[in-house]
């Protein structure tokens, strides 16, 4: 007689109970992970995010520094009234017609020159001399840039953190001027630095100029036009250029500015932000 089969057990032991539990621990302890990780990921900050941050920081205590540098060009030193006093009595010997400049006039010329009176009296004299010669009204007239006006390519707008006036130019627009030539670009660079100068006042004398260099190409590189203007904003208007700030710079303008950088002075050099 044949025995009688066995029924077969389906039910798990408590060894495959216990191991099919700590998989189960682990599956959620890992989907757990995951989920954290997702959201970890989601709050933190991407490197291009990090590096917006870290600008924003230098930007900031850039500024907190102008702010105190504004504070303290309000005032003259006793060492910079002492050097105006020799450097006015030197420079009114050779013209007469600098008793009417201010002190924080000849302050400029002299921060320009590293306080050295005898280099800052020549500066000041020889732009006295050029004054006289270019701006022989007094003023440059909308009528004596009709060319330049009508590019439509530099305004005046309000003020920045610290108070000084800006203006906005829009490189792109610059187109070399045939009819006029150099001189007429000349006299509306001039025309827009005593416009800016008028809106300042004595102890804060600096302007910011905000240049929008989008759709700048190589038929708005003038390079004897830039030339010309560097060589009147250094030579002719010491210490007035706060900032410049570039914007929308394409990589053309990199090649002018490899070109234009030699002529530059270390403290315009400074001030110069892509």
């Amino acid at each position: 007689m044949e025995g009688k089969a066995e029924a077969v057990t389906m039910k798990p032991n408590n060894d495959e109970l216990l191991s099919k539990q700590i998989m189960r621990q682990e599956a959620a302890a890992t989907e757990k992970q995951e989920i954290q990780m997702q959201c970890d990921n989601t709050m933190k900050p991407n490197d291009d995010e990090l590096l917006s941050k870290q600008r924003m920081k230098q930007e900031a205590v850039a500024t907190e520094k102008e702010g105190i540098q504004m504070r303290c060009d309000d005032t003259i030193t006793d060492q910079e009234m002492n050097k105006i006093e020799l450097m006015r009595a030197l420079v009114e010997k050779q013209d007469p017609s600098s008793k009417e400049v201010d002190d924080y006039s000849l302050r400029r010329f002299l921060r320009a020159r590293d306080l050295d009176i005898e280099k800052s009296a020549a500066m000041f004299l020889k732009y006295l001399k050029w004054r006289q010669s270019f701006v022989q009204k007094g003023s440059i007239s909308v009528s004596e840039i009709p060319n330049e006006i009508a590019q439509n390519k530099m305004f005046m707008q309000g003020e920045d953190k610290q108070g000084c006036p800006i203006a906005v130019v829009f490189g792109g627009r610059h187109i070399q001027n045939k009819l006029g030539g150099v001189e007429e670009f000349k006299r509306f660079i001039v025309f827009a630095l005593d416009k800016l100068c008028a809106r300042t006042s004595p102890g804060r004398e600096k302007f910011t100029i905000i240049g929008d260099l989008q759709n700048f190409g190589y038929c708005n590189s003038d390079i004897r036009a830039y030339l010309a203007a560097l060589s009147i904003v250094q030579d002719c208007y010491p210490e007035r250029l706060g900032k410049v700030l570039l914007v929308h710079v394409p990589y053309i303008f990199c090649t002018l500015w490899k070109i234009l950088y030699p002529f530059i002075d270390n403290h315009t050099k400074k001030k110069v932000r892509f």
